[in-house]
């Protein structure tokens, strides 16, 4: 039962993570810390999260836009690996609360402010890539703040998603190889059970691509802002 359990989590996360650009582990770490330690379930959450930036990737391929996914990815791949090594020894309460403050903060000025964005050059790139990576390390959930920033940027809704997948392969690779190098191991249970888990993972991204074929673009981005909002409120009330 254990594995089944995990495995419709696994579809449902995956499904709304392909549709908002994020959110997959926001929806499983909270759930497996209930049976799991901490390492473990950031890094069994980090294996199923890696694979729907794959499927992200995959489904949504365009022409990369490599100048954002660099400006982007490299630095969050470097505070990926500071956080990893910070998630044991750091208190995590008020940094969960300062960052749900800050989404529900974003919410409250797309929903005020629909045409906000920032600049799309080097500089906003790095510094979204930084927070977001070294957030992943942390909490295992550091796609919100991605989609923050990329939002911002105002890309058109398949190329967010594509763009999103390719910066968060490179920062959960980082954090994957931090958690394997400090000892994290999953039971044998949950190995084995990743048999089943992956292509549920796709199978959860492939029906969520059918669904964001039918949100207009022009709401595309209020959606992805309320559902960075609804995570805000919960690190704000519920902090990990």
């Amino acid at each position: 039962m254990e594995v089944v359990y995990i495995l419709l989590l696994t579809i449902v996360a995956s499904g709304f993570g392909t549709i908002t650009g994020f959110g997959s582990s926001t929806i499983m770490v909270p759930i497996l810390l209930m049976f799991y330690p901490l390492p473990e379930t950031l890094l069994l959450a980090g294996i199923l999260h890696w694979f729907n930036d794959a499927w992200k990737v995959i489904l949504f391929r365009q022409s990369p836009l490599w100048k954002t996914i660099l400006s982007f990815g490299i630095p969050g791949l470097i505070f990926g690996v500071v956080g990893a090594w910070l998630v044991l020894s750091i208190p995590q309460a008020n940094l969960s609360r300062f960052l749900g403050t800050v989404l529900i903060g974003y919410f409250a000025l797309i929903s005020i402010k629909s045409d906000f964005k920032i600049p799309r050059n080097v500089l906003s790139a790095m510094i979204g890539g930084s927070l977001s990576g070294f957030i992943a390390g942390i909490f295992g959930i550091g796609g919100a703040m991605r989609g923050l920033f990329l939002t911002a940027l105002n890309l058109p809704k398949e190329t967010y998603l594509f763009t999103s997948g390719m910066v968060a392969l490179f920062i959960d690779t980082s954090r994957l190889i931090t958690y394997a190098l400090g000892g994290t191991r999953l039971t044998p249970t949950l190995t084995w059970g990743l048999v089943l888990f992956i292509p549920a993972s796709f199978l959860g991204a492939e029906l969520a691509k059918m669904i964001v074929g039918k949100i207009p673009p022009e709401k595309f981005r209020l959606l992805v802002a309320f559902f960075l909002g609804a995570v805000g409120l919960r690190l704000l009330l519920f902090p990990l």
